[in-house]
Protein backbone atom coordinates (compact mmCIF):
# COMPACT_ATOMS: atom_id res chain seq x y z
CA UNK A 1 0.00 0.00 0.00
CA UNK A 2 2.72 2.46 0.99
CA UNK A 3 4.73 1.96 -2.19
CA UNK A 4 1.70 2.32 -4.47
CA UNK A 5 2.48 -0.76 -6.58
CA UNK A 6 -0.83 -2.62 -6.24
CA UNK A 7 -1.56 -2.19 -9.95
CA UNK A 8 1.84 -3.59 -10.86
CA UNK A 9 1.30 -6.64 -8.66
CA UNK A 10 -2.14 -7.29 -10.16
CA UNK A 11 -0.79 -6.77 -13.68
CA UNK A 12 1.97 -9.33 -13.20
CA UNK A 13 -0.48 -11.91 -11.87
CA UNK A 14 -2.83 -11.29 -14.79
CA UNK A 15 0.04 -11.46 -17.29
CA UNK A 16 0.97 -14.83 -15.81
CA UNK A 17 -2.49 -16.06 -16.79
CA UNK A 18 -4.18 -16.05 -13.39
CA UNK A 19 -7.75 -14.90 -12.89
CA UNK A 20 -8.77 -12.60 -10.03
CA UNK A 21 -11.90 -14.03 -8.37
CA UNK A 22 -12.04 -11.91 -5.20
CA UNK A 23 -10.49 -8.74 -3.82
CA UNK A 24 -11.12 -6.79 -0.64
CA UNK A 25 -9.40 -3.77 0.85
CA UNK A 26 -9.49 -4.40 4.58
CA UNK A 27 -7.74 -3.79 7.86
CA UNK A 28 -6.48 -6.79 9.77
CA UNK A 29 -6.51 -6.90 13.55
CA UNK A 30 -4.81 -8.91 16.26
CA UNK A 31 -7.46 -11.65 16.32
CA UNK A 32 -7.10 -12.42 12.62
CA UNK A 33 -3.31 -12.06 12.66
CA UNK A 34 -2.98 -14.41 15.62
CA UNK A 35 -4.91 -17.04 13.69
CA UNK A 36 -3.10 -16.41 10.40
CA UNK A 37 0.43 -16.23 11.81
CA UNK A 38 -0.14 -18.19 15.02
CA UNK A 39 2.57 -20.68 14.08
CA UNK A 40 5.08 -17.81 14.46
CA UNK A 41 3.90 -16.60 17.92
CA UNK A 42 7.08 -17.72 19.69
CA UNK A 43 9.48 -16.18 17.18
CA UNK A 44 11.31 -12.91 17.77
CA UNK A 45 9.91 -11.25 14.65
CA UNK A 46 6.24 -11.87 15.56
CA UNK A 47 5.54 -8.54 17.34
CA UNK A 48 7.08 -6.59 14.46
CA UNK A 49 5.07 -8.60 11.94
CA UNK A 50 1.82 -7.80 13.78
CA UNK A 51 2.72 -4.13 13.94
CA UNK A 52 3.61 -3.96 10.26
CA UNK A 53 0.45 -5.75 9.13
CA UNK A 54 -1.69 -3.20 10.96
CA UNK A 55 0.05 -0.08 9.55
CA UNK A 56 -2.13 0.20 6.45
CA UNK A 57 -5.11 -1.57 4.93
CA UNK A 58 -4.36 -4.83 3.11
CA UNK A 59 -5.62 -5.72 -0.34
CA UNK A 60 -6.61 -9.36 0.08
CA UNK A 61 -7.01 -11.19 -3.22
CA UNK A 62 -7.91 -14.66 -4.43
CA UNK A 63 -6.48 -15.86 -7.72
CA UNK A 64 -7.30 -18.95 -9.78
CA UNK A 65 -5.45 -20.74 -12.51
CA UNK A 66 -3.40 -23.76 -13.39
CA UNK A 67 -0.80 -24.45 -10.68
CA UNK A 68 -1.70 -21.09 -9.10
CA UNK A 69 -0.10 -21.85 -5.70
CA UNK A 70 3.31 -22.75 -7.13
CA UNK A 71 3.07 -20.10 -9.83
CA UNK A 72 2.28 -17.22 -7.48
CA UNK A 73 5.02 -18.34 -5.10
CA UNK A 74 7.47 -18.32 -8.00
CA UNK A 75 6.32 -14.85 -9.11
CA UNK A 76 6.59 -13.64 -5.50
CA UNK A 77 10.13 -14.93 -4.99
CA UNK A 78 11.78 -15.80 -1.67
CA UNK A 79 10.20 -14.33 1.47
CA UNK A 80 13.25 -12.17 2.19
CA UNK A 81 13.32 -9.44 -0.47
CA UNK A 82 17.09 -9.13 -0.06
CA UNK A 83 17.42 -12.72 -1.31
CA UNK A 84 14.73 -12.41 -3.99
CA UNK A 85 16.01 -12.02 -7.54
CA UNK A 86 15.04 -9.08 -9.70
CA UNK A 87 12.03 -9.96 -11.79
CA UNK A 88 10.15 -11.35 -8.80
CA UNK A 89 7.62 -9.20 -6.94
CA UNK A 90 9.64 -9.27 -3.73
CA UNK A 91 12.91 -8.69 -5.56
CA UNK A 92 11.52 -5.71 -7.41
CA UNK A 93 9.30 -4.11 -4.76
CA UNK A 94 10.10 -5.60 -1.34
CA UNK A 95 12.37 -3.74 1.02
CA UNK A 96 12.96 -6.07 3.98
CA UNK A 97 11.23 -8.70 6.04
CA UNK A 98 8.31 -8.43 6.72
CA UNK A 99 7.89 -5.67 4.11
CA UNK A 100 7.94 -8.14 1.26
CA UNK A 101 4.93 -6.91 -0.76
CA UNK A 102 2.92 -10.11 -1.06
CA UNK A 103 1.71 -13.10 0.88
CA UNK A 104 1.49 -16.33 -1.11
CA UNK A 105 -0.28 -19.37 0.31
CA UNK A 106 1.92 -22.45 0.65
CA UNK A 107 -0.68 -25.12 -0.16
CA UNK A 108 -4.25 -25.61 -1.30
CA UNK A 109 -5.27 -26.35 2.29
CA UNK A 110 -3.49 -23.23 3.53
CA UNK A 111 -5.12 -21.12 0.83
CA UNK A 112 -8.58 -22.44 1.70
CA UNK A 113 -8.05 -21.59 5.37
CA UNK A 114 -6.71 -18.12 4.59
CA UNK A 115 -9.48 -17.37 2.10
CA UNK A 116 -12.13 -18.34 4.66
CA UNK A 117 -10.61 -15.91 7.19
CA UNK A 118 -11.18 -12.92 4.86
CA UNK A 119 -13.92 -13.81 2.39
CA UNK A 120 -17.40 -15.27 2.58
CA UNK A 121 -18.34 -17.79 -0.14
CA UNK A 122 -20.58 -15.16 -1.75
CA UNK A 123 -17.56 -12.90 -2.29
CA UNK A 124 -15.78 -15.46 -4.50
CA UNK A 125 -16.74 -15.01 -8.14
CA UNK A 126 -16.79 -17.74 -10.75
CA UNK A 127 -16.94 -16.55 -14.33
Amino acid sequence: MQQKVIGKVISRLEQAGYKLVAAKLTRVGDELLNIWYGHHKDKDFFPGLLSFMKETPVLAMVWEGENVIAGVRELAGPTDPKKAPKGTLRGDYGSANPRNIIHASDSVEGAQKEISLIFSPEELFQY
